[in-house]
């Protein structure tokens, strides 16, 4: 077996993108990701995080000249220390047959690149960017399909972590939450009905859904919200400006104006309920390419609305209207939409919630959601001899 860098070559960047689709290949529940999106967090044109050879590929081929894994090593220089007794770095995009010397030699190729770079600990699969992309080892289940910008993993990989030595960092979960009326009332409890009407009636409250004509506003209170409900959680500093415009304006192809709902008192901007269309429900039928098909195959799919499934990306509330019932009263503001005769949209999957965030798990157990899917975080130390501590509950 020989381990190569991908680095700059056209042919092995290629390679990077197409070894899952052969190694999924007989597995139905495998959604191939968009080559673009993959390929964007190693572009140092797209990635602001990617400078000073912080980041680095590698795939391994076997003795036929055959591609058997892949992997990512990388250095955040926002999360280094972040929360950490020693500076850690990441390790993701990880995918291998099914055999553990095979596993284990990439484990170890990335830890010696981070251990020359004056790193103690790796953590992974995550992403070389924000956590609500490409982060966690799915562990259950095995026969959902993953929802967009979140990977799909085969079961084995699992024992490849653990029997290496990376330990559970944080378990992440993902909920469901069905969006008609008559299903969403069997699982939300009447008292939530009688918070949210309470909240919604009181006057200086107001609970609003983006207009894209006015998409620098909503950004900017994006940022506002974003910054006190969720930015010493998310590890990645406070959000800018131009960083909340840019998100906005990137997100502007696929926002559904009725999908994104912001919470003001007295024009104070105070919560969101960001959601978008799962997109991977068209992903689906493109085979990684947006090319001239792909964007035929996704204007098809558009205008014909067969993708019924919404996915919650973030909801906050900055923190001192926490336990004023506004997540209540915001979701009421989007039945009003949502319960309308022949609605789009029929099931809502929410992003991850982290085991660390017991709040957020709250609100899930408030609206009535079930837990759907499982995902791990790992960490390996270094030094063994040190304690391993797992993240600290919020």
């Amino acid at each position: 077996m020989q381990i190569i860098e991908v680095g700059d070559n056209p042919k092995l960047q290629k390679e990077f993108l197409e070894f899952p689709a052969r190694l999924y290949k007989t597995n139905p529940y495998w959604i191939r990701p968009l080559d673009n999106d993959i390929e964007k967090v190693f572009d140092p044109k797209k990635n602001p995080l990617l400078k000073d050879n912080n980041c680095i590929r590698w795939l391994a081929i076997d003795e036929q000249g055959q591609t058997i894994a892949r992997v990512a090593a990388f250095i955040n220089p926002n999360t280094v220390v972040h929360s950490n007794d020693q500076p850690t770095g990441g390790m993701g995009f990880f995918e291998c047959i099914n055999n553990n010397k095979v596993a284990f030699a990439m484990f170890d190729k990335c830890k010696e690149w981070l251990k020359e770079r004056g790193m103690e600990a790796m953590e992974g699969p995550i992403n070389f960017g924000e956590r609500d992309n490409w982060w966690g080892l799915l562990v259950d289940p095995y026969d959902a399909e993953p929802t967009w910008s979140m990977f799909y993993h085969h079961a084995y990989y699992r024992q490849f972590f653990e029997d290496y030595g990376f330990r559970d960092y944080f378990q992440q979960y993902t909920f469901l939450l069905p969006l008609e009326e008559k299903e969403a009332r069997k699982v939300v409890r009447p008292a939530l009905f009688e918070i949210a009407n309470r909240v919604y009636n009181t006057p200086g409250y107001d609970f609003r859904h983006v207009d894209k004509k006015h998409l620098s506003k909503f950004a900017q209170d994006f940022r506002t919200i974003y910054n006190k409900a969720w930015a010493k959680n998310m590890a990645a500093g406070e959000m800018t400006a131009e960083r909340a415009e840019a998100i906005m304006q990137m997100m502007k192809p696929i926002l559904e104006e009725e999908l994104m709902w912001f919470g003001y008192h007295n024009d104070k901007p105070i919560a969101f309920s960001i959601m978008i269309p799962e997109l991977n429900q068209i992903i689906k039928h493109l085979n990684g390419k947006l090319n001239w098909i792909g964007k035929l195959k996704w204007l098809y799919h558009q205008l014909m609305k067969t993708n019924h499934k919404a996915r919650g990306v973030i909801f906050g509330v900055i923190p001192e209207y926490q336990g004023r019932g506004i997540e209540s009263a915001i979701s009421l503001a989007f039945s009003k939409a949502c319960w309308r005769p022949n609605y789009q949209y029929k099931i809502l999957e929410l992003n991850w919630i982290a085991d660390f965030n017991p709040n957020m798990l709250k609100v899930t157990q408030i609206l009535g959601a079930k837990k759907f899917k499982t995902y791990i975080t790992y960490r390996y130390l270094f030094d063994h001899t040190k304690p391993f501590k797992r993240h600290p509950v919020l």
